[in-house]
């Protein structure tokens, strides 16, 4: 898959999405408000993002009362909230997508320029990435000794899966951009809920670098991610072997 899946696939087993589950609380809650604020009902059943912000909420534990204090402020006051997508390269010309949810576009703008800058690299024009990345559709699901590999296979093709991946406890399903929705109702259907179903940007080509100029180039990406007002980022550095392995020794 993409060099930002197994990126995120190192993170986990370092650990470090636990240290920061407060800041990943507050990318859930923005999405959350703003899900309410776009499809205009805090209703779940009635707002399929809404819905999906949920589930992902749920997925990462957090609590009921913080999912309901975010639908609450998305019926009140969720307009100041605002989508922002900024496009870069980072060492050795990595492409690097960057989805922020925000209440002052210029500090958001500002705060990320800076840390391209700082690590060597630069913001770029809108649309000059839409070469290099796809919107799929990624649903991750816990594995359950009652599952029927073979017949749930079946159903996920059907529904629209491009890609079915099994590792660990967790099957991961590719969709098509157009397929997300689709994809979303057969797993309702089936009864079944996934750990997390989002839109992800996924790269078309990697690009290989120097163990050295890549360790620059995550320290970027960490701290882009560690902004507050980011919510996504994605790139499309080639995850190595060696690179993997590196990181893991740490």
């Amino acid at each position: 898959m993409s060099g930002h899946s197994k990126w995120s696939k190192i993170k986990r087993k370092k650990g470090a999405l636990d240290a920061k589950r407060s800041n990943i609380f507050s990318r859930l809650a923005k999405e959350i408000t703003v899900a309410v604020k776009e499809g205009g009902i805090g209703d779940p059943s009635m707002n399929a993002r809404l819905r999906i912000a949920v589930l992902n909420a749920k997925g990462q534990n957090m609590p009921k009362e913080n999912i309901d204090r975010a639908i609450s402020r998305g019926e009140k006051d969720g307009s100041d909230l605002q989508e922002i997508f900024l496009e870069g390269y980072g060492t050795g010309r990595v492409a690097v997508f960057v989805e922020c949810l925000s209440d002052n576009n210029n500090r958001t703008v500002a705060d990320i320029r800076h840390i391209f800058t700082k690590r060597g690299g630069a913001l770029a024009t809108k649309g000059s990435l839409n070469f290099i990345f796809d919107r799929k559709g990624i649903f991750n699901i816990p594995i359950h000794e009652q599952f029927n590999s073979e017949q749930l296979e079946l159903e996920f093709i059907e529904a629209g899966a491009e890609d079915i991946e099994i590792e660990e406890e967790i099957i991961t399903v590719t969709t098509a951009l157009e397929d997300f929705g689709k994809f979303n109702r057969k797993l309702e259907s089936l009864g079944i809920e996934p750990q997390r179903a989002e839109l992800q940007r996924i790269p078309r080509v990697d690009k290989r670098l120097q163990i050295s100029e890549a360790r620059v180039l995550l320290r970027m990406i960490d701290e882009l991610e560690e902004n507050e007002d980011v919510q996504n980022v994605y790139h499309n550095l080639e995850m190595t072997d060696e690179l993997e392995q590196s990181l893991e020794n740490e």
